[in-house]
């Protein structure tokens, strides 16, 4: 089986920074939608037009993640044709982390 994390939107961001050596600092944000398994069978067929139905609705919430480790949960928002996040829940970071 794979493991399929298709909605996966990836953004590069650099944030002003009142400390000038971290406004040069990049860190690449993911936001997941959702998940879904599939045999690699399927997988190796995909093509344009294909849909890979996932693990969620659009009212649940997504995973924000920041060079891969989880920092946030939001939900998507639609105005027009143009795609945001709004961030509900700051996790709490993990131990040993900065």
């Amino acid at each position: 089986m794979v493991i399929w994390n298709h909605a996966i939107l990836h953004l590069s961001v650099q944030v002003a920074s009142p400390v000038p050596t971290l406004d040069k600092v990049s860190v690449d944000l993911m936001v997941v939608l959702g998940t879904t398994t599939m045999p690699i069978h399927q997988v190796m067929r995909l093509s344009r037009g294909a849909i890979i139905e996932l693990d969620a609705t659009e009212a649940d919430e997504v995973k924000i993640l920041a060079n891969t480790l989880p920092i946030a949960s939001g939900v998507v928002l639609v105005d027009r044709n143009r795609i945001a996040v709004e961030v509900k829940q700051m996790l709490p970071k993990l131990p040993g982390a900065r």
